[in-house]
């Protein structure tokens, strides 16, 4: 049967965000309905609604929900089943189809998304985006990990696979930022640099295991890197003491940060000692220039990390198992809550740089 939901659309030719009441279709063999608790407000929605497009789209990429309804090929969940909905496959080596991206038919016609839609009470998407969870799971402030946490945190322990001592600096200290924070503190690194332009925020990343803070508006944050990193005792090609990060993590991707992050980290030398490696997590909006002769002669790396190259079936257990310990309080994490009918003045907080850590949407029922 179909489903009634209350659905955030963002028209193709006008930024401000509506709220539709439509019928979610029946699921086809490979879909799920999910009635959802709450949702994550990420800041690459902003891009969204800012960036030209050839129809309505409909938002949001993380959640956490119950199962309602199931397609008749899926075997991972049922009805009554708690789940989180995230935009990266939960596991793709399972795949033997590429996942459909989910679209709606909404008052201006097809709707499109990037890969699911959480902006809304109830949900229907593809298998893969649903993850199956404890049933005894925090209904709201889990809804983060299907983005912010996986993202940040994924990016320190998968995709740079930081290792314990190693020194990490992270630019940016918002939802993202700060879940790389933890996932450095989980690894065990030494220190850990958190760089922003906010005392506040710079406050703040030091309850999640931050060591050290940087205002980026007050200083040289590259200098101050480097100040805090140097080992007289090791020297790079040029002879100069080695200082910089072993890992320079960008989560914001505006052009400045993305070339601050490669000169922050350490120099290598002559193969013998590898460079540092800066690593872009947020969505970047313009073009970048790289010091390509610093790359080069130190043998740095600048690299991407798309979703924290995580597998939700895999890295969602250790997030909740993190939250669950005490390692990761998504409690304090989430700053700010809204409801469905308020989405306009959360995505208005947002650009206004007024959300410290994450918003959420919650959903009444």
């Amino acid at each position: 049967m179909t489903t009634t939901a209350r659905v955030v659309v963002l028209p193709q030719q006008s930024s401000e965000l509506k709220i539709e009441t439509l019928e979610l279709p029946e699921p086809s063999a490979e879909q799920v309905v999910v009635k959802q608790f709450a949702s994550g407000i990420c800041h690459s929605q902003l891009h969204q609604i800012h960036a030209p497009r050839q129809s309505p789209v409909v938002l949001g990429h993380e959640s956490t929900g119950v199962v309602s309804q199931v397609g008749s090929a899926v075997k991972h969940v049922a009805p009554g089943d708690m789940v989180m909905v995230t935009w990266v496959p939960r596991n793709i080596q399972s795949e033997t189809k590429p996942p459909v991206a989910a679209q709606l038919e909404v008052s201006e016609g097809l709707a499109k998304s990037q890969n699911v839609f959480t902006w809304a009470d109830h949900t229907i998407a593809d298998q893969q985006y649903v993850v199956k969870v404890d049933p005894n799971v925090d209904k709201d402030v889990t809804a983060i990990i299907g983005c912010a946490v996986m993202t940040g945190a994924g990016a320190v322990i998968n995709t740079a696979k930081v290792q314990k001592g190693e020194s990490v600096a992270i630019f940016g200290v918002g939802g993202v930022g700060l879940s790389a924070v933890v996932g450095a503190r989980m690894a065990g690194a030494d220190p850990i640099i958190a760089v922003d332009l906010d005392d506040q925020k710079l406050a703040f990343a030091k309850q999640f295991g931050a060591t050290h803070g940087i205002n980026a508006g007050d200083e040289d944050p590259v200098a101050a890197i480097h100040a805090l990193t140097t080992k007289p005792d090791q020297f790079d090609i040029q002879r100069h003491p080695i200082a910089g990060a072993d890992y320079a993590f960008d989560c914001i991707g505006i052009r400045q940060t993305m070339e601050q992050i490669v000169p922050a980290c350490r120099g290598g030398y002559f193969g013998a000692r590898e460079g540092g490696t800066a690593v872009l997590v947020g969505v970047p909006t313009t073009p970048v220039e790289l010091n390509a002769v610093d790359i080069l002669i130190n043998e740095k790396r600048f690299v991407g990390s798309i979703g924290g190259s995580c597998a939700p079936d895999h890295d969602f257990p250790k997030f909740l198992e993190w939250q669950s310990n005490g390692d990761l309080d998504l409690d304090a994490m989430v700053t700010a809550r809204y409801s469905i009918d308020q989405i306009n003045e959360a995505v208005k907080a947002l650009e206004q740089g007024k959300i410290s850590g994450r918003a959420i949407l919650e959903f009444d029922h």
